[in-house]
Formats: structure tokens, C-alpha cells, sequence
């Protein structure tokens, strides 16, 4: 179980709770309870109630989405200080997505009512949660706007450095190798499938992978066994546009 101090910790390390003075962040671990998921369980699922929020602080989740056709859509990927269910900080309402973890994952979570009542006793943690997810709407509006201008190609590239720049961040708080620009010298891991991948880029699964051969072909990536390395992101990153 993790103390009061490692669980401040991770919250500043959270961008939604960046904002937030030393003793706000205080205030909220003291209502944090911790959990630890198995691979595949699903922290809550499409339709279930919005009560409570979420701070991944080992391993990872993803969050998503049932189809009219069956499929399910993959919508983000969750890693080490990642957030999610923040809407339940404000109101509850049914979740518009399914979270579950990929493998085995430790999270921290913070139940709606209690967040509504500190903030009503505290209102600068209102003002500064207001202000931090306005600007996470801005970025993912900007991220979705680019998107809507590239090529396949462009999105999954585009997708696998930010799960890079996303695995690099967590090797540099571990301290497991796996920091720095250009990652260890096996390169740098990525926690997703292909499928997953195309899902995040808005593309066929087919298109994703023919993609990912040309990478792998010029020696910018690897494949096998269930995992992606990338052993060069600068090069992928020129295939951002």
C-alpha cells in the first residue's frame, strides 16, 4: 500500500493536478484509496455509473469502446500517471467508455463525492481543476484536429512516438534504463498491440500494419511476440507531419 507521501507523489506528477499548492495535494491522497487490478479487468465498463476517478500508478489500462458492429474501439492507452473518470469529479453520469487493464496495474482512486466536498470547502482546487482540464480539452481537440489532416501513415507514427515519449517518461521515474532521447540500447518498448495501434491512429488494422513493416523494414522498429520495440524515434518522428 502506498504511503501518504508517495500518493502526493504521483498526483503532481498528474497533469490535471499539476495546478495544485503542496497541502491541496495532501488533502487529496488523504481520500485516495488504492487498488490493484489483474490483466483484463476492467476497472468500470460503458454504461456503469461515474462515481469515481482514477490515477494509474504502476502499469496499464486502456480505455474502450463497444461498436454497433461488435468490435470494440480502443480510445487511449493509460500508463504510470496517467488520469481517467475525471468527470466523475464534477458529476455523476454514466461512463461513455470501458476501462480495463492490460496487465497487472496499481491505481489510486478518488471517489466524486468526496472530491465535490473538498472542493466546496477549498475553491481554489475547483478553480485550478477547472483551469487544468480545460486545457486537457484544448490538447486533445488540437490532437484531433491534426489528425484529421494526415495520412494513415502520419497518425500511426504519430501515435507510436507518443507512447514512446509516454514509455521514456516512465523509465525515467523508475529508473529502469529506459530514459533518455533515444530510449536503452534494446530500444524502447511499447505497451500495445497493433490492432490497438490502429485503433488509436483511426485506421484499418491492415493499413497500420503495412506501415509498421516499412518501419521495421528500415530498421526503425521491431516486432515479435506479442511486443513492439522501437529502437529509433527520432526517424519515426520524421514521419510525423
Amino acid at each position: 500500500m502506498p504511503s501518504s507521501g508517495e500518493v502526493v507523489e504521483l498526483l503532481g506528477r498528474v497533469p490535471v493536478f499539476s495546478t495544485l499548492e503542496p497541502e491541496d495535494l495532501e488533502r487529496i491522497a488523504q481520500l485516495a484509496v488504492p487498488r490493484r487490478l489483474q490483466p483484463g479487468q476492467a476497472v468500470f465498463r460503458e454504461g456503469d455509473s461515474s462515481d469515481t476517478c482514477y490515477v494509474v500508478r504502476a502499469g496499464h489500462a486502456r480505455a474502450v469502446r463497444g461498436h454497433g458492429d461488435g468490435r470494440a474501439i480502443t480510445l487511449a492507452v493509460f500508463g504510470p500517471g496517467d488520469f481517467f473518470g475525471e468527470l466523475a469529479l464534477f458529476e455523476d453520469e454514466r461512463r461513455s467508455a470501458t476501462v480495463e487493464a492490460i496487465e497487472e496495474c496499481d491505481v489510486v482512486a478518488v471517489l466524486g463525492p468526496d472530491m465535490r466536498r473538498l472542493m466546496s470547502e477549498h475553491p481554489a482546487i475547483a478553480t485550478r481543476l477547472v483551469i487544468a482540464l480545460g486545457r486537457r480539452l484544448r490538447e486533445t481537440n488540437e490532437r484531433l484536429s491534426r489528425q484529421s489532416f494526415q495520412t494513415v501513415q502520419s497518425r500511426v507514427a504519430s501515435v507510436l512516438s507518443e507512447l514512446v515519449a509516454q514509455a521514456l517518461v516512465e523509465g525515467a521515474a523508475s529508473g529502469d534504463g529506459a530514459s533518455g532521447e533515444g530510449g536503452s540500447g534494446d530500444g524502447v518498448p511499447v505497451v500495445a498491440t497493433q490492432a490497438e495501434l490502429a485503433q488509436l491512429a483511426g485506421s484499418s488494422r491492415e493499413s497500420a500494419s503495412r506501415f509498421l513493416a516499412v518501419l521495421e523494414r528500415a530498421g526503425v522498429i521491431s516486432q515479435g511476440r506479442g511486443r513492439l520495440v522501437v529502437h529509433d524515434p527520432e526517424a519515426l518522428r520524421a514521419y510525423v507531419f
